[in-house]
């Protein structure tokens, strides 16, 4: 079969697929349709559900809609795709690892299960639940190298519309761990059928996101993902953390990344000559994030300092800002951006508390010489310490810093 041919069979595939879920969109039931379109949907792959969704979005269906059935297009196409290879690597390789943490997280939640129900019976096992839900809030940092390590490789590949439809479900996840844990921290007998009924909820959707992470997802990684790809994974897999395992040891990249410099000669300053290594020990110890977005609105460079306040994997260089955030936050950053770029205003600022921590976040507007839009610099700090400075300090009479 010519390669020509084979694509354009993809292609009446993906349409037909489209035209099934449109289905579903309109409010059919998922064993009508499964049972109406049968022969289509039997043997799907994890890449044809990826371009069907990409297609009904492109079709101008919003994310949030096709985000919202997302469930009910996994229900869909279950049978096809439980049938699937299992995803395979070697101990120590960056998939293994994902596939480790899948395996806690359903371990954790089997160990829920028998709480659960001694809680529905009417037993006091509220908090017992809440330690639980304390430990699968983790489950956090296994959706963040999603987002911010695996999403902007599959980006480069042209997946785009799919991995917005699963951070919203990742982040629509992480809020009903928030909410599950306030409710039983508040319990009241009255409302012991609802608090357990939200609790099976987001049980039942962290399940669902791990058959679609290796059904779905990881294929399309396995298939794609080049040893490059996989060393840019590990490297940025390692900055944000891991979900209740650490990795096993056995599988290391072969190559290191070239390092992010602008070379080995001097940069020249108007105010100064520097060294590469000067530079950059320059930025990465200031008391502050930085972050730096260029005037085609992709990220161009990062400082490293050493605590620092929002994790920055080394994958988001290059990537389009709008991608680094959730679908619940990227207008805001969109707005800014905008405004800048048509001259209405120079700066932002916001503050938010973290914990223990407050955080200043501003950005400002970069403009050349003839005042034209070269992009924007995102400045965080921590600010806490200074908030309460009083009176004066002259000498430095203590060693502390």
């Amino acid at each position: 079969m010519s390669m020509a041919h084979e694509d354009e069979r993809h292609r009446q595939r993906v349409e037909a697929l489209r035209e099934v879920v449109e289905e579903l969109h309109r409010g059919k039931a998922v064993d009508e349709v499964k049972a109406k379109f049968a022969d289509i949907v039997r043997g799907v792959s994890p890449q044809e559900i990826s371009a069907m969704e990409q297609a009904l979005i492109d079709g101008g269906i919003p994310v949030e809609e096709v985000q919202r059935l997302c469930d009910v297009h996994a229900a869909l196409f279950k049978d096809a795709l439980e049938i699937q290879p299992e995803p395979k690597a070697q101990p120590g390789h960056p998939l293994h690892t994902f596939l480790k943490e899948n395996r806690a997280i359903e371990a954790l939640i089997d160990d829920m299960e028998p709480i659960l129900r001694r809680f529905e019976e009417g037993e006091d096992e509220a908090l017992a639940l809440v330690e639980k839900i304390n430990l699968l809030a983790d489950v956090d940092k296994h959706y963040k190298r999603k987002e911010e390590v695996f999403f902007p490789i599959l980006e480069k590949y042209g997946i785009m519309g799919p991995t917005q439809v699963m951070w919203g479900v990742d982040d629509e996840i992480r809020a009903g761990l928030k909410h599950v844990r306030e409710e039983l921290l508040s319990f009241r007998e009255a409302d012991r059928a609802k608090v357990v009924d939200a609790v099976r909820t987001v049980l039942t959707r962290i399940k669902d996101m791990i058959f679609k992470e290796e059904k779905i997802l990881l294929p399309m990684m396995e298939e794609r993902f080049t040893d490059e790809d996989w060393r840019h994974v590990y490297r940025g897999s390692a900055e944000i953390g891991y979900c209740l395992v650490e990795p096993d040891t056995g599988w290391m990249p072969a190559l290191e990344d070239e390092e992010l410099r602008a070379g080995d000669g001097m940069i020249r300053l108007p105010t100064g000559v520097l060294s590469a290594e000067q530079l950059e020990l320059i930025l990465n110890n200031l008391p502050i994030d930085i972050t730096f977005v260029d005037e085609n609105d992709e990220v161009r460079y990062f400082s490293e300092s050493p605590d620092r306040i929002f994790t920055r994997p080394r994958t988001i260089i290059g990537r389009k800002v709008h991608n680094c955030h959730p679908p619940t936050s990227v207008h805001v950053v969109e707005e800014i951006i905008d405004s800048f770029r048509e001259g209405r205003r120079d700066s932002a600022d916001f503050w938010i508390k973290m914990g223990d921590k407050f955080v200043l976040i501003r950005y400002f507007a970069l403009r050349d010489g003839d005042g034209a839009y070269r992009g924007t610099l995102e400045v965080s700090q921590e600010i806490s310490r200074i908030k309460a400075l009083e009176g004066e300090r002259r000498l430095l009479d203590d060693g502390s810093g």
